[in-house]
């Protein structure tokens, strides 16, 4: 990670969620840090997320199909991160065409401003496990169909195609991570539509019993964002790629029941889970259970993903209880969201 030092770096949704977890450990690594963010209604950015490092970074406030605005930022970067985007499966349905924007048309304008500017840049794209669908076998592996079950998991897997297909054509040097459910501090627990996790901790921060769609038999397997980090860290400055496309999950496969359960005994809360049925617009997209085979990753890096879930969701209530009021000036809304 000395590597890191001095080097100029750019991360697009920088005052997002995994965004800024990530401009927190580069800017420690010394690196210099260019944020490029719209703060778009709805995609959690927050400028709090950046207050440990206040002064240490650069800001440039512009969607991604504005590139005027942050070209020549990318002109000056030897690695960029890009997590910027939508990944409100919910907000997708409702609003495709905005989806569309923001997951496509961004991205592209992105990344061929990019190639333009600084051609052969390393970029690593954060993508989304949704492009696979209601998986066919488990765990789920790079190699696994396409079949998306929402507008957004469509969107974001043209975004992968528009990474990969630039680095075929020796435009870019693009890696693309597929991530399960991530969580940990700074996630945009106030922000609808950011997966149960989102909706589980602001529940119980307020005290509200937790409710599990479903008979709470689906598996998922929720990862730590400092283990996120960790991996797109390191693919950022791996000299060679095995390969351009990896699924990234966490370390044990969970049922959202046993998840739920683990996070109201963190919480210490009073009220059992409960079990209810799906609502419809949620059951339209609902994938069943998904756990990640993570083979390719941790060969290519030989590394595997170091926080448990007990321990993780231990240190994210802890980060909520003490800034609750940057994440949640209200009372959390009781109804719980799957995604």
């Amino acid at each position: 990670m000395e590597l890191y030092d001095g080097l100029p770096v750019a991360v697009t949704g920088g005052l997002g969620f995994i965004g800024s977890n990530l401009a927190l450990r580069l800017a420690g690594l010394g690196a210099s840090v260019t944020l490029i963010d719209g703060a778009i209604p709805g995609c959690g950015a927050n400028p709090f997320n950046l207050a440990p490092i206040a002064g240490q970074y650069e800001l440039i406030q512009a969607s991604l199909d504005q590139p005027h605005l942050y070209e020549a930022a990318l002109a000056h970067a030897r690695v960029v991160f890009n997590l910027a985007g939508e990944i409100s499966h919910v907000q997708s349905m409702r609003d495709p065409e905005r989806d569309l924007h923001l997951n496509t048309l961004g991205q592209l304008r992105f990344l061929t401003t990019l190639a333009r500017v600084n051609p052969g840049a390393r970029v690593v794209y954060a993508g989304t496990r949704q492009v696979c669908g209601r998986p066919r076998y488990l765990p789920v592996d790079e190699d696994h169909p396409i079949e998306p079950a929402d507008f957004n998991g469509i969107h974001k897997r043209a975004a992968e195609h528009y990474h990969l297909l630039l680095s075929r054509d020796g435009l870019l040097d693009a890696v693309v991570l597929r991530l399960t459910n991530v969580y940990g501090p700074r996630l945009a627990i106030g922000v609808p539509g950011q997966g149960f996790l989102s909706a589980f901790i602001a529940r119980a921060l307020d005290a509200h019993p937790l409710e599990v769609f479903g008979d709470g038999l689906q598996l998922r397997d929720p990862v730590y964002v400092d283990d996120v980090v960790e991996v797109f860290l390191r693919m950022g400055i791996r000299q060679v790629l095995p390969a351009r496309l990896f699924h990234l999950g966490g370390p044990a496969a969970l049922s959202l029941l046993d998840i739920a359960l683990i996070l109201a005994e963190a919480a210490a809360l009073p009220h059992e889970v409960t079990l209810r049925p799906f609502p419809a617009e949620h059951l339209r997209f609902d994938i069943g259970s998904y756990t990640t085979d993570a083979r390719r990753l941790q060969e290519a890096l030989d590394w595997n993903p170091q926080i448990e879930f007990a321990e993780g969701i231990r240190r994210t209530l802890d980060y909520f209880r003490l800034h609750r009021a940057h994440y949640l000036a209200t009372p959390a809304p009781r109804p719980a969201v799957l995604a």
